[in-house]
């Protein structure tokens, strides 16, 4: 698809509504071709990457924004300061890595940071493979992987536009185990690997 021809995000108006998109994916003949990245090696103890961009919302079911000064806050056994998804439950931060979204970007869609949703854009690490309980250091802080992707239970405006959503697959949630600070160009470092076990107990929703 050439560059001109490149779908426009899909919360800009004319398409911000899931119905607006699934016509236009209707009138632009898009199938369902499946997004999937290649993130690398299957992750070690020491395996490392860094942290491209964070991003927050205020809001639950919008995109989030990267953080002007390109710093967060995660709170212990709480998430994101400032962000909708934090509370208490397992999925208090969430990470998507930017080959995920250069795949994205690759089918055509005009995404970039936070627009699938993750507080933490990740790149030279494989998250998608991170087995449940591994823990990671990111920046000063420490996560606990307790979840890869999720169900989706309606089809968002980038899956009728692209076809696909890569996010459902390949995003990866955590809780936070150790408070600190995440900054853009932090390093991400595999301290353990888990056994498939989560370390803390799983809700439907933040409590």
């Amino acid at each position: 698809m050439a560059a001109e021809d490149k779908i426009a995000h899909p919360c800009e108006t004319g398409v911000s509504e899931n119905e607006t998109a699934k016509a236009l994916a209707q009138d632009l003949g898009i199938d369902n071709p499946e997004m999937v990245s290649d993130q690398g090696p299957a992750p070690q103890v020491g395996s490392t990457g860094v942290v491209r961009s964070v991003n927050v919302s205020e809001k639950k079911g919008t995109r989030k924004t990267p953080v002007e000064g390109g710093v967060i806050t995660l709170s212990a056994d709480y998430g994101v300061a400032g962000d909708a998804h934090a509370g208490n439950w397992h999925r208090q931060v969430s990470f998507l890595a930017q080959e995920s979204i250069q795949v994205a970007i690759d089918h055509g869609l005009d995404v970039a940071e936070g627009d699938f949703g993750e507080n933490i854009t990740t790149q030279g690490i494989n998250m998608k493979e991170m087995p449940l309980g591994t823990r990671l250091q990111v920046g000063s802080a420490v996560v606990e992987v307790s979840q890869i992707g999720k169900i989706c239970h309606t089809r968002c405006a980038i899956y009728y536009l692209a076809g696909d959503c890569i996010f459902p697959r390949e995003g990866v949630f955590g809780w936070v185990v150790e408070p600190g600070s995440v900054r853009v160009g932090d390093e991400i470092r595999v301290l353990s690997l888990g056994d498939g076990t989560v370390g803390r107990a799983t809700s439907d929703k933040p409590l």
